[in-house]
């Protein structure tokens, strides 16, 4: 470990190419100091009875693991865990295993007294259905981890749910209705201090309110009650976080909080109120290896969200590789009552991915009656393409054509490269 003025070295250990990432790691190094990037190509753990050798060696860790899109969490939590007997991490990977299972969340800050709204888990379908006639309708249900909005949904009473949902644990959530235009709130904390906080407000024919799905901003710092801004403070304190992202929603009674992410982004909040905590979460970092840095820097990159990518960048980002998809793909859809292979169009041409609302009902993703807005109502969808399971939020369309009842856009093909001399006949499924 170093001390003093020396420079301290920074890993920013992640496996997903997210401008956050490289948003730190330009930050670290705006500060002075040496940061790495810990991605898969790089990282070497030796054990031995002579103690941890760490292949590249740093002094702090910056966990940045993205663990609710990995299809395999525990395993690369251990990755941090390792660094974490050895190292300072920010987040504590053992804090973390509480803060991205969202029962597991709510759980610990009911035990500490943080508002939140009422959940119920149960591993068996039948409990489950039996508790939920007592949350009123609609009510939420969500898989136990998920990101960027997916995996939740509204559903009627009607709406027979499974204790599990593509192989993760789901449960209920009250709905909280009173919020006006389906508004929240997300508030970002760094080392027990507020660093920034916006409203978030759902696209037109949906609920929700994350930015990842398209929902608008607007800078909420100064507009921040004393109340709301304790409870994002608790609840990062009592999962033990040294940062994290607090989603809040307004109730009756007052603000609850609904979601604490630990590794949260920063593009929605920079967006809405010129503020990004990188320059926080540096600084933490730094400091809690012995290092120091000027204020005056701190806070000239707050107004900064610096995502070129670093020298050390995975090999995939410096090449900018990206997986190839044809014209039509054979993918299998996933929903609340199944799942089913379908022959979905790729469409370079659309913002949104789309639905028949016949395939939607067929695996039980139609959306609740109690959505009365006049927009298509959108839906979450599990959608497997070219060897990657992500959750997609799609627009059900009823103009989708019946033989490529599943449309594939924009907001997907981001991370695909598209060649449309490639495609499968729907024939002979090749």
């Amino acid at each position: 470990m170093t001390g003093g003025d020396e420079s301290v070295t920074v890993g920013i250990l992640g496996f997903h190419d997210s401008r956050e990432t490289k948003a730190l790691s330009n930050a670290v190094e705006a500060l002075g100091h040496e940061a790495y990037w810990l991605h898969e190509e790089v990282i070497g753990i030796d054990v031995s009875s002579d103690g941890v050798r760490l292949e590249p060696d740093v002094d702090v860790v910056v966990n940045r693991l993205l663990l609710s899109k990995s299809t395999t969490p525990l395993e690369d939590l251990s990755i941090a865990s390792c660094y974490a007997a050895v190292r300072p991490v920010l987040n504590d990977p053992r804090n973390v295993l509480f803060a991205v299972h969202k029962h597991a969340t709510a759980a610990t800050l009911a035990a500490a007294g943080v508002p939140i709204p009422h959940t119920y888990l149960a591993t068996g379908d039948a409990k489950l259905n039996e508790e939920r006639s007592t949350f009123g309708t609609p009510v939420v249900y969500k898989t136990a981890i998920g990101t960027n909005g997916g995996g939740t949904w509204l559903v009627d009473h009607d709406r027979h749910l499974s204790a599990s949902v593509d192989d993760r644990r789901a449960f209920v959530q009250e709905y909280l209705s009173e919020a006006d235009d389906h508004r929240d709130l997300r508030v970002y904390v760094v080392d027990d201090e507020i660093v920034g906080a916006m409203y978030r407000y759902a696209p037109a024919g949906d609920w929700r309110t994350n930015v990842a799905l398209g929902g608008d901003v607007e800078d909420a710092t100064d507009d921040l009650s004393q109340q709301a801004a304790g409870a994002a403070l608790r609840a990062t304190r009592a999962l033990g976080l040294d940062y994290a992202g607090v989603d809040l929603i307004e109730a009756p009674g007052g603000w609850v909080v609904l979601e604490v992410n630990p590794t949260a982004g920063f593009r929605g909040l920079f967006r809405a109120t010129g503020r990004s905590p990188a320059a926080a979460i540096a600084r933490l970092a730094i400091e809690r290896a012995g290092g120091s840095v000027t204020e005056a820097d701190v806070e000239r990159l707050t107004h900064e969200l610096d995502g070129t990518p670093p020298e050390d960048a995975p090999s995939s980002v410096r090449d900018d590789r990206v997986p190839v998809v044809g014209y039509t793909e054979r993918v299998t859809v996933t929903g609340l009552s199944g799942s089913k292979v379908v022959l979905a169009h790729i469409d370079t041409a659309a913002d949104t991915t789309r639905i028949d609302p016949a395939l939607a009902r067929e695996v039980g993703t139609e959306p609740p009656s109690v959505l009365s807005d006049e927009a298509t109502p959108r839906v979450d969808i599990v959608v497997e393409l070219a060897g990657d399971r992500r959750t997609v939020t799609a627009v059900v369309d009823e103009d989708t054509e019946t033989d490529t009842p599943l449309r594939i856009g924009r907001d997907v093909l981001r991370d695909y490269y598209v060649d449309v001399r490639r495609r499968v006949s729907t024939e002979s499924g090749t």
